[in-house]
């Protein structure tokens, strides 16, 4: 999120640290599948013991019927909810449109459902993505932004980290005058272990350039997202 956390304490003057900006991420880190053709992988016969490892762990009986096929419908399942280490972001949004008739106000896309899965427990996280951008002449296919959001989606990620990648990918290869991000999700790491509060919502935003910029656009956006045409 853009936001610092900031003391509520006043403290003296010479104890307060300066504000910085957000760091930038590597644009190899969102433009490029995030698996090599080269890089060395377990072979998915041995991805299929680990997962009979795990069940004997937890006190199953590997070898009774129900759990037979388990190993490889779960390494099955991996590549299904974690395909977009294979899929190239910069791809996606490489392909746009110049029939604009002028258009210069943002372009917004709300709603985009997405699940992922936590990086600290590998269980999922679901909601809306909500995605505008404001465009230099040329704009991208309203699907590509959907698209977009399930690459970085089907990896292992944090909420924070997902905001973020999708809002650097617009802004590095379209290049508009802004752009902004807004996710709610919720967790199930929080929501069905741990504190097991349900129905919790995380809430991050990204803004750039105009957006970021320019309160009044920033309130604009949320403003829409957020309509009673919902």
């Amino acid at each position: 999120m853009d936001a610092a956390i900031k003391s509520i304490r006043p403290g003296k003057p010479s104890d307060r640290q300066p504000e910085s900006r957000p760091a930038e991420l590597d644009p190899a880190e969102f433009l490029a599948a995030a698996v090599r053709a080269d890089q060395p992988r377990p072979a998915r016969a041995e991805a299929e013991a680990a997962v009979k490892t795990l069940l004997a762990y937890i006190g199953e009986n590997t070898e009774r019927e129900g759990l037979l096929d388990t190993p490889r419908r779960v390494v099955e399942a991996f590549d299904e909810l974690y395909q977009g280490y294979h899929q190239c972001p910069a791809e996606v949004l490489d392909r746009t449109f110049g029939e604009t008739a002028g258009y210069d106000d943002f372009v917004l896309v709300r709603d985009i459902e997405f699940t992922s899965q936590c990086e600290h427990h590998m269980m999922p996280f679901y909601g809306k993505a909500h995605i505008a951008y404001t465009p230099v002449e040329r704009v991208v296919g309203l699907s590509k932004l959907a698209r977009l959001t399930d690459i970085f989606a089907r990896r292992l990620q944090t909420q924070e980290h997902l905001t973020a990648q999708i809002a650097a990918a617009i802004d590095e290869v379209l290049k508009p005058r802004g752009v902004a991000v807004l996710i709610e999700a919720e967790h199930t790491c929080m929501s069905v272990r741990g504190v097991a509060k349900h129905g919790a919502s995380t809430f991050t935003s990204r803004f750039t350039g105009m957006f970021r910029d320019n309160p009044a656009e920033q309130a604009r956006f949320l403003s829409l997202v957020r309509g009673t045409t919902r």
